[in-house]
């Protein structure tokens, strides 16, 4: 009887060759049904198969040259589950670990290193050639597990183990000499230390890759014999001639370093990368308004800054990058192409000259009357798709009358309805019904709609007004248009450079309010120290509060130096000098920017509504005395909805409404 003294069991395992007929036993070890001889212990219900039983106590894998393999029965980690290095799956039972944090399941390493050491000779005896012809939708997903490429383009064997492998990557050769790196061999293993492939650029995670450890040189093993010509009319009109050579170059295409081959157009005097032949000459791109096209180099005497629209880097104007000629935006190309859900193709010329046309196309007004004195439009009647009547252009301006479109003042000549209180900014009153707001990954036009009260998907303030709205997918995001209306560079009268958006920058604080800007959107300049929040660079430049009969006008910096005037004269809480505040010059009254806007600054004062929770017609009022809100019974500081009625004394706080049950009186929508 033979015995077995294993690391992993206290108790001697007997060797048994019978199979049990009562009962399945499972392999400790592997986690497989064990059908051929194995080990076991008859008190504890331990098994081993034969081949886990005598599996070595130290593997040196050659996919994995690094160190060697130590056989461990449990993870060796305190925390989180060690993940197989050959099939991706979370390995329950024993394994090969390395110090450097590398596991392969016990099966996956034995099946691996006989991949490699028996030249595929005993899988391809076991297992059939199959043809992908005639391929099932399954296959479709399926990929070979060492180039990491579909199936269905070359015969593959599929063994009972959860990978496939193509015939051509079965029989590779486990050493190869290449002359992009003639000083070591390239060995076939795991791409254990993630790096990129030296021709195509791109970093392949899974499979097998062949690599240089000691020069940290890759290659993908389709990229070990590319092709010596590349030809795609759709991208450049000539062939481009590969280079095999250890030979640094600047891509004409991309404008970033390559090494070891290029690819050359003779007749154009271009050298780029292998990924670059393919670029796409037109992208619409969420980071600009219009589609923008790529050119191996810009020539534009008029373009007065070259900074990258994404990064805000130079751009190199001798080298590749996306441009549009129009509005002198440009930007990088792996900073437009950096992630596919920021841009899409575009096939054609003419379809960028139709998506250059969208608004031009379907105006949200016509003009229906009009009276001009030379160039000068003094009389003018418009239909506006938003509103039932005609309005028509005046500058008689009253006191605090609020745009219908942007909720903002109206300070300058405007159109109104004449039968009743619709106004709208000459600016508002032209916005296209179609448009593509930037930064969001939408990449269809969005529409725009009136008579709405919404949270706005970019700045999240509630507002009232005008809205675009994506219709279609199935987000039902609204878009203020103060957003959808800011390009960038944004140029603030709070600052004398442009400055641009960030996703997030930390460690700054904002300039406007003097909050940190950690965590959060900001706008701000490259060159000097600046940066606002993405809410307070929305704040308007003249506003109004109840406690002040006059305007207050946005000013960026304290001129006075007496501490004694650094107070706001509505909280009477001091405030910095050096950030932003609202300012009556006639009254020589300042206050903090939240203590003048409140925290609904951009819903229209004076706009009627019904809700379900009472019988008759609100309105949004703003109140200079502070009656008490009939829900809450705290006092009505801010915006609230009082009853039109003038015996019900109903009123209340703004939020402590269902913004949901609201509705607009005037429209049929819900918000």
């Amino acid at each position: 009887m033979e015995v077995l003294r294993h690391f992993s069991h206290e108790h001697p395992l007997i060797f048994n060759e019978e199979r049990s007929h009562k009962s399945e036993v499972y392999c400790s070890a592997c986690g497989e049904l064990v059908l051929d001889p194995r080990f076991s212990c008859m008190d504890c219900g331990f098994h081993l198969d034969k081949n886990c039983a005598e599996a070595p106590d130290v593997m040196n894998h050659p996919f994995h040259r690094k160190h060697n393999l130590e056989l461990k029965a449990s993870s060796p980690y305190d925390e989180g589950s060690p993940l197989c290095g050959f099939c991706n799956n979370i390995c329950w039972n024993f394994l090969y670990h390395c110090s450097c944090n590398f596991d392969f399941h016990i099966k996956c390493a034995f099946l691996s290193y006989k991949v490699l050491k028996n030249d595929f000779r005993e899988l391809q005896h076991l297992v059939p050639i199959i043809s992908s012809e005639g391929h099932s939708r399954e296959l479709e997903k399926a990929q070979c597990f060492s180039c990491q490429k579909s199936l269905l383009d070359s015969v593959y064997i599929s063994p009972d183990y959860g990978f496939h492998l193509h015939k051509k990557c079965l029989e590779l050769p486990l050493e190869i000499n290449h002359p992009c790196h003639r000083y070591h061999s390239l060995f076939l293993q795991f791409n254990s230390d993630h790096l990129p492939c030296q021709i195509c650029q791109e970093t392949q995670h899974e499979g097998l890759v062949y690599c240089c450890s000691i020069c940290k040189f890759v290659l993908h093993t389709g990229c070990v014999s590319p092709p010596p010509i590349i030809e795609d009319p759709s991208t450049h009109e000539h062939p481009f001639t590969r280079c095999l050579k250890n030979l640094s170059f600047n891509c004409d295409a991309c404008g970033t370093l390559g090494n070891y081959v290029s690819y050359n157009c003779l007749t154009c005097s271009l050298m780029v990368h292998k990924k670059c032949i393919t670029l796409p000459r037109f992208i619409k791109s969420i980071w600009h308004d219009h589609p923008i096209s790529h050119n191996y180099f810009v020539v534009d005497n008029e373009c007065t800054t070259h900074d990258c629209g994404f990064c805000h880097e130079d751009v190199n104007m001798e080298s590749g990058s996306y441009y549009c000629s129009k509005c002198k935006f440009i930007i990088h190309v792996n900073c437009a192409l950096q992630d596919a859900r920021w841009y899409y193709k575009i096939e054609s010329k003419d379809t960028v000259n139709a998506m250059s046309a969208v608004g031009a196309l379907d105006p949200s007004f016509f003009v229906t009357k009009m009276t001009k004195i030379g160039e000068e439009i003094i009389n003018a009647e418009i239909k506006h798709f938003s509103h039932q009547h005609n309005l028509v252009l005046t500058d008689e301006v009253k006191d605090r009358m609020y745009c219908d479109g942007c909720s903002q003042l109206i300070l300058t000549s405007f159109y109104g309805c004449l039968e009743c209180d619709f106004f709208l900014h000459k600016y508002c009153a032209k916005l296209p019904k179609k448009k593509q707001v930037i930064s969001l990954y939408h990449q269809d036009p969005l529409t725009l709609i009136p008579h709405c009260i919404f949270k706005c998907a970019l700045c999240r303030f509630m507002r009232s007004g005008f809205a675009y709205k994506c219709e279609v997918y199935m987000c039902n995001d609204l878009i203020c248009v103060r957003c959808a209306e800011i390009h960038l560079p944004y140029k603030s009268q709070g600052h004398k450079h442009p400055i641009h958006f960030y996703p997030q920058l930390n460690g700054l604080s904002c300039n406007a309010c003097g909050g940190s800007t950690d965590g959060v959107s900001i706008y701000g300049c490259k060159t000097c120290s600046f940066a606002v929040h993405y809410q307070c660079i929305l704040a308007p430049q003249i506003a109004w509060h109840k406690w002040d009969k006059h305007f207050l006008t946005l000013r960026y910096h304290e001129d006075n130096d007496y501490s004694k005037y650094h107070y706001c004269d509505i909280c009477e809480e001091k405030r910095s000098p050096n950030t932003w505040f609202y300012h009556c010059a006639i009254c020589d009254n300042s206050a903090h920017l939240h203590c003048v806007l409140g925290d609904y600054p951009f819903i229209k004062r004076g706009r009627t509504f019904i809700t379900n929770d009472h019988q008759h017609t609100l309105i949004s009022v703003q109140k200079a005395h502070h009656p008490k809100c009939c829900k809450c019974g705290e006092p009505c500081f801010d915006l609230a909805l009082e009853c039109l009625e003038e015996e019900c004394k109903y009123i209340t706080h703004w939020r402590c409404n269902s913004n949901y049950k609201i509705l607009w009186k005037d429209s049929k929508n819900l918000v």
